[in-house]
């Protein structure tokens, strides 16, 4: 059976958002210097591609990256490796077949001399995390469409793009946005996965691949994000897939181990740096609400903010829009609000931020099926206006 993507109005409409998103991104890491930690994530994603476990007993001189994960430093890297290696190529091709008369002009290793050798150091370094938020924009626009809709999804989509928390590690070399990405895609594969075991299995065999990547990417990323990645994933598939489950287990060890292959493979196969992940206490965490209420409080975030409380309250006075379509993102939004890990830094607000808008996106979608649908319209339209004039103030002249 053949698949046929259409792109229709409703293709183009958030192709539009993400393309705006992107601008904006653009727009920010062409006006931010470089910073000490981008030297950092380029030295030390340079020696995983190019020179692994430089130092004797570390994975890099940046130690071991049990904590913070080491896909971060792969992506901010990889660019930088691929364009010098390009550069290095070229230099032997015109040593080699240039004559006598060439004279190579190889790129030296030092980091900091990078920005003066390469044109848009920044552009190379940054753009990964950029791609990875549009990636991440693109996957709430999808699920919120497919469960709520054109205008729900457009609505979701719109919100994340004039989030400045967004934007702020969408241009700079961080886990946060990679860990947020892997597991949005994690739990919603997992929920697609057993709605399709009512079916054939080469319908979800497909999704059980995919499913294993985003846990993978996840694990590598963060290794708490991955653990409650699998855990809301065990959740929703046992209630899901209600006369299948005899499945599940052996499905979720399956792509477990596979997803590990791929975070061994992150550390080039050592398995003495490996087991750092396991020891090093990356997962340990407490509870607090401090951080969450701070982000919520945030003036940058008044409309996100004002659209997450409405839908709170509308999800609480309207039996209609208590099912399972909103109540998933509300419960893994609940959970990971007050999660405050205790060895590394991290940010659960922003993993749970395409939770929120899923769970937004859903209940807006409700009420405009009730008879205050213009009143609720202009709500929607007025929360994003606000938000995108703050966001546009913030781009503007910074904090």
């Amino acid at each position: 059976m053949s698949f046929r993507f259409h792109f229709g109005r409703a293709q183009r409409v958030a192709a539009l958002i993400l393309a705006f998103f992107l601008a904006e991104a653009v727009f920010l890491i062409g006006r931010a210097p470089l910073s000490e930690s981008d030297y950092r994530y380029a030295l030390c994603g340079r020696q995983m591609w190019e020179k692994p476990v430089p130092v004797a007993g570390y994975f890099t001189t940046c130690g071991n990256m049990q904590g913070d994960g080491s896909l971060a430093y792969r992506a901010a890297g990889l660019p930088l490796t691929v364009y010098l290696g390009g550069v290095r190529l070229a230099n032997w091709a015109g040593a080699k077949f240039g004559g006598a008369g060439y004279t190579a002009n190889p790129v030296g290793g030092s980091v900091y001399d990078l920005r003066h050798q390469i044109v848009g150091t920044r552009y190379l370094l940054r753009l990964p995390f950029a791609l990875a938020a549009a990636l991440l924009g693109a996957g709430l626009w999808w699920v919120s469409r497919r469960l709520f809709g054109n205008l729900p999804g457009a609505f979701a989509l719109g919100l994340y793009c004039v989030s400045p928390a967004i934007l702020r590690v969408a241009t700079t070399p961080n886990n946060e946005i990679l860990a947020a990405w892997g597991m949005f895609a994690a739990v919603y594969t997992a929920i697609g996965i057993g709605h399709a075991m009512y079916g054939p299995v080469r319908k979800w065999r497909p999704r059980v691949v995919l499913f294993t990547v985003a846990l993978g990417v996840t694990a590598c990323a963060h290794i708490l994000a991955a653990v409650f990645a699998l855990l809301f994933s065990a959740v929703f598939l046992f209630y899901v897939a209600e006369r299948r489950r005899t499945v599940v287990l052996p499905l979720l060890l399956v792509s477990s181990f596979g997803a590990m292959l791929i975070l061994f493979a992150s550390y080039t196969f050592r398995l003495g740096i490996f087991t750092y992940v396991f020891t090093a206490g990356a997962a340990r965490f407490t509870l607090a609400l401090a951080p969450a209420l701070q982000f919520f409080r945030s003036p940058l975030q008044l409309g996100l903010s004002a659209v997450c409380a409405s839908a709170a309250l509308l999800f609480l006075l309207l039996p209609r829009s208590r099912y399972f379509g909103n109540l998933a993102p509300l419960l893994v939004a609940v959970v990971l609000l007050p999660v405050l890990s205790t060895q590394v830094s991290t940010q659960p607000v922003l993993w749970a931020m395409p939770f929120l808008l899923t769970f937004a996106a859903g209940v807006f979608a409700d009420v405009m099926e009730t008879r205050q649908r213009k009143l609720f319209l202009t709500m929607m339209g007025t929360a994003w206006l606000a938000q995108a004039v703050l966001c546009a103030g913030w781009l503007l002249h910074g904090d």
